[in-house]
C-alpha cells in the first residue's frame, strides 16, 4: 500500500466532464502550439542569420546548412557491411537507430579519413529521410555566411557541392547540400 499526498488527484486532463478538465486540455494544446512555433522560429532564425555548421573533412572545410543536420555524435564503433563501397564505412547504433556512416573524402576519391580524437559523426536531419551520418575529422563550430565572400569559381559537377566561400583569413569553405547528397544516385548505391 502506498500513500499519496492529499493535494494530488488522478490525472483527468482528457476528461472534459471533470471540473477543470477542458481548461487543462486547452492549456496543453496551447503549450504544444507554442513549442512548435518556437522550434520553427529557431530553425527559421538559423536560415535568416545565414549560420552554417563548419566541419573539417580530411583537409577540406565544409559548411552544412543547420536545417539539414540532425545531431553531432562522438565517433564510436562502426560495424562493417560486406560487399559495400570503400567509402561506406558501415552501420553505427546512434541513439537506438542503425545509421549508415559515410567517409565523404573517400566518396570523392580522396584518401580515406583516419579518425582521431576529435572525429565526429554528423547525422542527416530526420526530414531528409535517410538514416545516414558523415564522418568528419573535426567540428569547427558555427560560421556566418555574411562574414564570408562568395567565390566566383565555376560550380562543381556534383550538384550537392554548392557555392564556395572564403573567410576573412582567406580559407576556402565548400557549402555541402545534404538534401541533394541524399538524393544522389551514386551516394544511394552503396553496394559494390
Amino acid at each position: 500500500m502506498t500513500s499519496e499526498p492529499h493535494d494530488l488527484q488522478p490525472d483527468t486532463a482528457g476528461d472534459d466532464t471533470t471540473p477543470g478538465g477542458a481548461e487543462r486540455r486547452s492549456r496543453l494544446r496551447q503549450y504544444q502550439v507554442q513549442l512548435l512555433e518556437r522550434m520553427q522560429a529557431a530553425q527559421g532564425e538559423a536560415v535568416a542569420t545565414g549560420r552554417e555548421l563548419g566541419v573539417l573533412i580530411g583537409a577540406r572545410h565544409y559548411l552544412l546548412d543547420l536545417t539539414q543536420v540532425g545531431e553531432i555524435v562522438p565517433h564510436h564503433s562502426v560495424t562493417a557491411v560486406p560487399l559495400t563501397c570503400d567509402w561506406y564505412l558501415g552501420l553505427a547504433n546512434i541513439r537506438g537507430n542503425l545509421t549508415g556512416i559515410v567517409d565523404l573524402a573517400r566518396f570523392q576519391d580522396e584518401p580515406a579519413l583516419q579518425p582521431g580524437g576529435e572525429a565526429r559523426f554528423v547525422t542527416f536531419a530526420p526530414a531528409l529521410g535517410l538514416p545516414c551520418a558523415l564522418l568528419v575529422t573535426r567540428v569547427l563550430g558555427l560560421r556566418k555566411l555574411a562574414d564570408m565572400t562568395a567565390a566566383t569559381e565555376a560550380p562543381s559537377d556534383a550538384g550537392w557541392l554548392a557555392a564556395t566561400y572564403s573567410d576573412a583569413d582567406g580559407l576556402a569553405w565548400q557549402r555541402l547540400d545534404l538534401a541533394r547528397l541524399a538524393g544522389d544516385p551514386r551516394f544511394l548505391h552503396v553496394g559494390r
